[in-house]
């Protein structure tokens, strides 16, 4: 059953803030908003909502209308707001997107987390890729699964046991970087470390491993089983090329130079190794269950860490590169970590949207964002564009 939860302030400003969570592996108890956030957001007078989508796991197919019969349930008991505002984490950035994109949006606008925003289908190529580069290159006879996998759990930690052993050669650790790479893992990931200089390879390599393999080994049992199949493929990628294209060429080549092995060898490796191809009807399950058009109907925030290892910054690059900028906005703050954002920069996000909604435009870069261009998404893909 879809349970949902309300908090009102004593004094309503008359905008409710509709909170999508992020991924749980069951429906549990709803929650209407980050708990350190709660009692902040309802003493500037918002109205906080939300639900447990009734489903847990991948759940896109059920928040979407979940989400949207919390509005009508708030509605009825507490009266029509006079604006919507949409707001998630991670998975929960994804759901808020699907919430502005549809055709008749019951929101305002939205504010999208540290988001899955580029979409189920292009994600999860990228962690394919990742993944593919990973078993191919350091682990193949280590009885790793890509796809068709069995529990993610211990396929995971066969994974871990492959990476601590490669991390003990040069030429494993290398590799591992080029997987990472692939994943879409930046070079700044953890809050507790400083960013490393842009010319530091060896710093970022460090930043990279302590997300792997959870950024590139993305949980995939449950999704498959919804989805009837394998979703995700990599038929006819050229890796020499994507790796051309990510910008990060010349920290993998310094790499491998330090680690004396091949470059050229391995992407020849990869170019020969066999492929995986998706069927055809999963595919489609996943475009309607999160693949993005992005194409916002009504005004969309995006706010990501530049250091985020789990959530690729690369994805909400790839939307905003699609979207229509008087609809999407999207900006970066200087933090390292997955959906760490603080008090002032969620209501310095909130205020950014709402100064959007009442005068039309985007206002002026405020203190809490900072200007940052993330690695490209090597596998974009959205709903009516083609799918890399």
């Amino acid at each position: 059953d879809i349970l949902w939860s309300v908090r009102m302030p004593q004094n309503w400003n008359g905008t409710l803030l509709l909170h999508s969570r992020g991924w749980s592996p069951v429906a549990g108890q709803p929650a209407v908003a980050p708990a350190p956030l709660v009692t902040a957001i309802l003493e500037q007078g918002y109205a906080l909502a939300g639900s447990n989508y009734g489903a847990g796991g991948w759940s896109l197919a059920e928040a979407v209308p979940a989400q949207e019969s919390t509005i009508a349930a708030f509605t009825r008991r507490y009266g029509k707001p006079q604006r919507v505002i949409a707001f998630g984490y991670s998975m929960g950035g994804l759901v808020t997107t699907a919430l502005v994109e549809r055709a008749k949006p019951q929101v305002d606008g939205g504010i999208s987390f540290c988001s899955s925003m580029g979409g189920a289908l292009g994600m999860m190529n990228m962690g394919l890729d990742g993944a593919f580069v990973f078993r191919t290159l350091v682990a193949p006879d280590a009885g790793i699964q890509l796809v068709g996998i069995d529990n993610d759990q211990s396929n995971g930690r066969l994974v871990s046991a492959a990476v601590q052993q490669a991390l003990t050669a040069p030429a494993g650790r290398a590799r591992i970087a080029l997987a990472g790479v692939f994943a879409g893992i930046p070079g700044w990931t953890q809050a507790d470390m400083s960013k490393p200089l842009e010319n530091d390879v060896d710093a970022q390599f460090e930043q990279i491993i302590r997300s792997f393999p959870t950024g590139v080994f993305l949980p995939r049992t449950e999704q498959e089983q919804r989805a009837g199949g394998v979703f995700s493929w990599n038929d006819d990628i050229d890796y020499t090329m994507l790796l051309n294209q990510s910008g990060r060429r010349s920290m993998i080549e310094s790499l491998y130079y330090k680690a004396g092995i091949s470059l050229e060898d391995d992407l020849a490796t990869l170019a020969a190794a066999p492929r995986i191809s998706a069927d055809r009807n999963a595919v489609d399950y996943m475009r309607l269950n999160y693949t993005p058009f992005a194409r916002p109907a009504v005004p969309l925030l995006a706010v990501q860490a530049v250091g985020d290892g789990t959530t690729s910054p690369s994805l909400q690059r790839s939307y905003a590169e699609f979207a229509p900028a008087t609809l999407m906005d999207s900006q970066y703050v200087e933090r390292a970590g997955h959906c760490s954002f603080s008090i002032e920069e969620t209501f310095a996000s909130i205020e950014r949207l709402e100064a959007r909604l009442d005068s039309g435009n985007w206002p002026d870069l405020a203190p809490s964002f900072v200007q940052h261009e993330p690695a490209p998404m090597l596998r974009p893909c959205f709903q009516g564009y083609i799918c890399k």
